[in-house]
């Protein structure tokens, strides 16, 4: 038993919720009015001529990763197009500098089936990439209605999805029975696959292990540097909301301790930086912006690096990083970038949505975790204070990030078959 069919009809009636869900979005700056359009799946531009690679991928992070891989399929297919869609502003911003020629960025359209039938009209793909566990029924079942070759690549299911998704057997089937094959980012996701029925599935691996170092610009770098002269310095990373708090306490725990301390607080999403601010204003701390261009002085305490696609930027100023998202109900976020860029790595309890590479950085002694406040204050504490430790924390994680840079070359081993398939005409 699916209940596609009464998902359809649900969604064919409502146009009118999506539209105003669009409206809102607008208005809140979750979506971009100069193409607000491609939300309903008329497109921005033109379909480039001959063959076209769609891949899917949900926000920011997943569209990092899909990088390495977009570069790998245009080498292998040369004569081919890539169109990357996601779902949010933060990740077009993103890639807007970041795409290689050949390739392009698309808002994916809400699941209508209207909205799903003019976006595969217009594009046409001749085959069909999704990232991760980001399945919009409409969108794949019409996918494969046209015949369209698709494969799920990194797939990934949380505990909670793979019990609801149990639940709902019948369904899970028929939307993993669209893809001619499945990825998986572990063993365990790959069994998880197999029993809610998808076919041919393999385990290569994750490909954020593959991800390209997040970049930084060379004269930043530098200028920054020559401001925090040799401060100590630590680095909060993609904090959540709760986070900020957490690291300016450690900061004022370990202030007196470490004279000229300067925690640098990035948080995943920079638009709260006015909030984080009022939550911190009651504390005894000097706070620089970074989005505002105020300087850092030697006297700040807090330098809240409020700006996009710069986190690249801190992990190659901060030895010592605490990844956010790990210490509250998010599951934490990415650790090889940090692990990349030679930076000691500390994290929170919960990594459930990483939690095979928390894991295996664990084992390898690349990473630390701490299960509250106090646990965080001693580890930067002692970090900060024994330099031979932190060096080889760092060491054992860019270990474990080179010992996997291989898997987005075994995404593309499985995929020749397809790629071999694409049409070489001058016209689809």
């Amino acid at each position: 038993m699916t209940a596609l069919p009464l998902y359809r009809c649900a969604t064919v009636l409502a146009a009118p919720a999506l539209n105003h869900l669009l409206r809102r979005r607008l208005e809140q700056g979750k979506e971009d009015p100069a193409r607000i359009d491609e939300r309903r799946g008329a497109p921005s531009r033109p379909r480039p001529d001959g063959a076209l690679i769609w891949l899917h991928a949900a926000s920011v992070g997943e569209a990092q990763s899909a990088l390495s891989l977009i570069a790998k399929l245009l080498e292998t297919a040369p004569h081919a197009s890539v169109m990357m869609t996601t779902g949010t502003v933060s990740s077009a911003r993103y890639l807007e500098t970041r795409l290689p020629d050949r390739s392009f960025h698309q808002f994916i359209p809400l699941d209508h089936p209207a909205w799903v039938a003019r976006f595969l009209d217009h594009w046409k793909p001749d085959l069909a990439l999704w990232l991760e566990s980001e399945l919009w029924p409409n969108l794949l079942t019409a996918t494969h209605a046209r015949g369209i070759p698709a494969a799920l690549i990194n797939a990934r299911l949380s505990p909670r999805s793979y019990a609801s998704w149990q639940r709902f057997a019948g369904t899970a089937n028929a939307l993993l029975g669209c893809f001619d094959l499945c990825l998986a980012q572990s063993g365990q996701q790959e069994d998880w696959l197999k029993r809610l029925g998808a076919q041919k599935v393999t385990c290569v691996g994750n490909l954020k292990f593959s991800a390209a170092p997040l970049a930084a610009d060379d004269e930043e770098l530098a200028a920054v540097r020559r401001a925090l002269g040799d401060r100590p310095v630590w680095l909060a990373a993609s904090t959540h909301e709760g986070e900020e708090i957490l690291a300016a306490d450690v900061h004022l725990r370990l202030r007196d301790a470490h004279p000229g301390l300067l925690t640098i607080i990035a948080p995943r999403h920079p638009a709260r930086a006015d909030g984080i601010l009022e939550a911190l204003r009651t504390r005894d701390l000097r706070i620089k912006r970074r989005s505002l261009g105020q300087d850092i002085a030697p006297d700040d305490d807090i330098y809240l690096a409020d700006t996009m696609g710069e986190l690249g930027l801190f992990y190659r100023l901060a030895p010592l990083a605490m990844i956010g998202g790990s210490f509250g109900n998010v599951g934490g976020h990415n650790l090889m970038e940090p692990a990349q860029l030679g930076c000691a790595i500390l994290h929170g309890p919960d990594m459930r949505k990483t939690q095979a590479v928390a894991d295996e950085m664990t084992a390898a002694g690349g990473a630390v975790e701490c299960a509250d406040a106090d646990a965080l204050a001693e580890a930067v504490d002692r970090l900060l204070r024994d330099a031979a430790a932190r060096t080889a924390l760092a060491d054992a994680a860019k270990a474990v990030a080179d010992a996997h840079r291989g898997v987005v070359d075994r995404v593309c081993e499985r995929l020749v078959p397809y790629l071999a398939k694409l049409p070489r005409d001058t016209a689809s």
